[in-house]
């Protein structure tokens, strides 16, 4: 019989059932919402060099398009350590986003890191920066090929390098092996440095990025021999590869972005649909350029290939210079 106590009961069944689908509406609206506070983008390097003018170029694009602030946070120390750290064991709700760049591959290798690239979620790399072979304009080869041949008829080449271990050496001891060519590495403290001894002629070659050179190339004091890329690179359309050249040889510093390991597909997809619209944006392409900065975009799958093969790489190449066991 259809009573109060019924009509109480069913009463409770309703108001349950109109609770739980509000509940789901509001899980679902607040999944489709986000992100309804600031981001944080953490660099692991200080303000004012390339990866963190980087990172707060995409963090500015970015807040246009989610709609929150995207808060650059500077966390130094380690040679890029620190930064790595704390981006691996940020909370995996999405708000936490890393800078990622080279050292992910270098430090692990050294033990100088408690992570390797397999701990994070790398969701797509930004920009990768060849390595370039210059000499200086008045060095008798004039190509990769008659630079090889003359260190293996003459004497070994020196070659500068921004410092023991960093990404430019490895470079140099990379081109050294596969071509077989005998060579000097000379370590100085960074880039600039090499390539000042370069041009007071102390020194036979450097192998740099070929923004640090683009001043010196202008000016008609540095000759590019080759860059270590898959193609020509915009800035430098006469500058052959060394694939090019006979030489299978791609290697470089990179920028990209990673996760934490577990951030929801669905928050995780609007993070990578922003930021890729970022890099690929107008904006963007213009700051690159005027930076100096090569622009690889690439995803997911792409980017978790150049960490495996470049991990493998480093790893062979500093045992072979004694820089690790």
């Amino acid at each position: 019989m259809f009573d109060r106590k019924n009509a109480w009961a069913w009463a409770v069944i309703v108001i349950a059932i109109v609770a739980l689908a509000w509940m789901n509406w509001q899980r679902r609206a607040a999944g489709g919402s986000f992100p309804q506070r600031p981001v944080t983008l953490i660099c692991p390097f200080s303000p004012g060099g390339g990866t963190d003018l980087l990172s707060r170029k995409l963090a500015h694009e970015a807040e246009k398009r989610l709609g929150v602030p995207v808060l650059v946070s500077n966390l130094t120390g380690g040679g890029g350590a620190i930064g790595h750290a704390a981006g691996r064991v940020a909370p995996v709700d999405g708000y936490t986003v890393l800078m990622t760049t080279f050292e992910l591959i270098s430090l692990p290798v050294q033990g100088l890191a408690p992570f390797t690239h397999e701990d994070f979620d790398l969701l797509m790399l930004l920009n990768m920066d060849p390595a370039a072979v210059a000499v200086r304009s008045d060095h008798p080869a004039q190509t990769l090929e008659e630079f090889v041949r003359g260190a293996k008829t003459g004497e070994p080449p020196s070659i500068g390098n921004s410092g023991a271990g960093a990404v430019w050496h490895l470079a140099a001891a990379m081109l050294a092996d596969r071509t077989d060519m005998p060579a000097v590495h000379v370590p100085f403290n960074g880039a600039s440095q090499a390539i000042t001894s370069l041009i007071g002629g102390h020194i036979d070659a450097v192998t740099v990025s070929p923004a640090e050179l683009k001043t010196y190339v202008e000016s008609g004091q540095v000759r590019l021999l080759g860059v270590m890329s898959d193609g020509r690179l915009e800035g430098f359309p006469d500058t052959p590869t060394c694939r090019e050249q006979g030489y299978d040889l791609v290697f470089g510093t990179w920028r990209g972005l990673a996760l934490p390991e577990g951030v929801p597909p669905d928050r995780r997809a609007v993070l990578a649909g922003t930021f890729r619209a970022v890099a690929e944006s107008d904006a963007f392409e213009t700051f690159a350029a005027q930076s100096g900065m090569n622009l690889h975009v690439a995803g997911h799958e792409d980017f978790r290939a150049l960490a495996e093969r470049q991990s493998e790489e480093v790893a062979r190449t500093m045992r072979k210079l004694g820089l690790v066991e």
